[in-house]
């Protein structure tokens, strides 16, 4: 029995990337469907469903299609259990963690920026629930005092 296959419209589900944004990576080189259905839908490996999965939680980051490539390309070369690519790669391996440290920066400062916009917008969004609340305050007051009279 082979890999499990999903077709675009589950993998759409599953990454919260639209068909549409799946297709454009597609077309960049981002992703690669492994065949087509009977019915000619797009069909993704596990591992492709994975890596637009990774795509969509760096999309917030403001990653270029160049650094998400670059990120993916990194994370591919690199073994998940941390031992290094072979005794006669040690080189290429620190370089490959090099590279993968400089997007982790890159990522921890925009989250920070992340945080800094969100704080602002709370900070808006406070602003106006008291503006509204001071409103409807010296509204009900008018009517206090209008009933009063």
């Amino acid at each position: 029995m082979g890999e499990q296959l999903t077709q675009i419209g589950e993998v759409s589900e599953r990454t919260g990337l639209s068909v549409r944004t799946i297709r454009h990576y597609e077309d960049v080189g981002v992703v690669v469907p492994s065949e087509r259905s009977m019915g000619g839908f797009r069909l993704y490996p596990q591992a492709e469903v994975r890596r637009l999965a990774l795509v969509r939680r760096m999309r917030p980051l403001g990653f270029c299609l160049d650094d998400i490539r670059a990120v993916l390309d990194v994370l591919e070369q690199l073994p998940d259990d941390g031992r290094p690519l072979s005794e006669n790669d040690e080189q290429a391996h620190e370089e490959l963690v090099g590279r993968l440290r400089t997007y982790r920066v890159k990522a921890d400062a925009r989250c920070e920026d992340l945080r800094r916009q969100l704080e602002q917008a709370e900070d808006f969004a406070r602003s106006l629930h008291g503006h509204l609340a001071r409103l409807v305050d010296a509204r009900a007051a008018a009517n206090a005092d209008a009933e009063a009279v």
